[in-house]
């Protein structure tokens, strides 16, 4: 009896001890199949194609469902992205189409008020003509601005502001800005004044015969300059002076642009580049908050930046920074 006592003694503590070893072994074998499929899933983020294994093992089962997952999700990030270039062009093609005729309506209005004005004819019908025409120079300015901010719109919740930086001169990009606000400025009686390129302070690179250079995509770079320069024109009384001024430092190009506005509180300020927020004091005025914060985006995506100085009642500078080298090939600060 107490033989066999003792043999089940043995029998129990040898069971406990392969128990215990099994569970080891398998615990190991978990933490280390838990491993690959972790590493595997990290290579499939990566958008990296795992190794086939031609056997029917947990490893080949899921490396051959992380293959076909990974291939789904590229064939469905290609649609997407034909599709968005797709609605880019259908896009382009309708601001295109609207473009056209506002425009022509605006310049019909404008020549047909100056033909009113020095028709000399009887005076209570001229007043009455230039009156109507005057409302209908309003509406079509009003359709312009929002087929513009539609556009804006359309652009930043699609994500289709695709950058293509290369250097370029800063004062060509400068005068086209200019150029897209010069008729709004005109009217309100303000003057646009940009310094002129003898009198932009140079620090460290030297110029070439091309200009001051920028590391920036025109067509974008024009826009961001352009939507500061719009509420520029917007928020400053008429007659006013608004001043475009060149920096140059290190590493980037600054471009200010001063008016003589309303300005914006110190606690407003931090939130003017967020996507539709508008200030309370601006906010009778026509917009809808996408300018700005297509500013920021413009400039983040190619090395710059923005910040603002203001205050309610001494006006708005804005400073754009553009970086004036390729990524990688700049020296280190302002």
């Amino acid at each position: 009896m107490e033989k066999f006592m003792i043999c089940m003694a043995v029998l129990a503590a040898a069971a406990g001890i392969a128990i215990v070893c099994i569970r080891r072994y398998y615990r190991k074998r978990m933490q280390a199949v838990t491993q690959m499929m972790l590493e595997r899933l990290d290579r499939a983020i990566g958008g990296e194609m795992q190794e086939e294994i031609f056997d029917e093992s947990v490893d080949a089962a899921v490396t051959e469902r992380l293959n076909r997952l990974l291939e789904l999700t590229n064939m469905h990030q290609e649609q997407a992205e034909t599709e968005r270039d797709t609605i880019k062009s259908i896009i382009s093609n309708i601001t295109h189409q609207i473009r056209t005729p506002v425009t022509n309506i605006m310049l019909y209005t404008g020549l047909l008020q100056e033909i009113v004005a020095a028709s000399g004819q009887d005076g209570g019908v001229t007043e009455n003509i230039s009156h109507l025409l005057l409302k209908l120079q309003k509406q079509a300015d009003k359709l312009d601005f929002f087929m513009k901010e539609l556009v804006k719109s359309t652009y930043t919740e699609q994500e289709m502001i695709s950058l293509h930086p290369e250097m370029t001169d800063v004062q060509e990009i400068v005068a086209a800005a200019c150029q897209t606000v010069e008729l709004s400025a005109m009217k309100k009686g303000i003057v646009i004044a940009v310094q002129s390129a003898g009198d932009v302070q140079q620090h460290g690179k030297e110029e070439t015969a091309d200009g001051i250079l920028c590391y920036a995509d025109r067509k974008w770079t024009v826009e961001a300059l352009a939507n500061v320069l719009d509420n520029a024109v917007k928020y400053s009384p008429s007659g006013s002076r608004i001043d475009v001024r060149l920096r140059t430092g290190e590493s980037f190009l600054c471009v200010e642009i001063e008016d003589r506005g309303c300005g914006i509180r110190e606690e407003e300020q931090g939130r003017i580049f967020e996507r539709f927020y508008r200030a309370k004091e601006v906010s009778t005025e026509p917009g809808f908050g996408i300018g700005l914060y297509l500013v920021r985006e413009v400039l983040s995506r190619q090395g710059g930046y923005a910040r603002v100085k203001s205050a309610p009642g001494e006006g708005t500078t804005m400073y754009l920074y553009l970086s004036r080298y390729a990524a990688g090939a700049g020296s280190p600060h302002f």
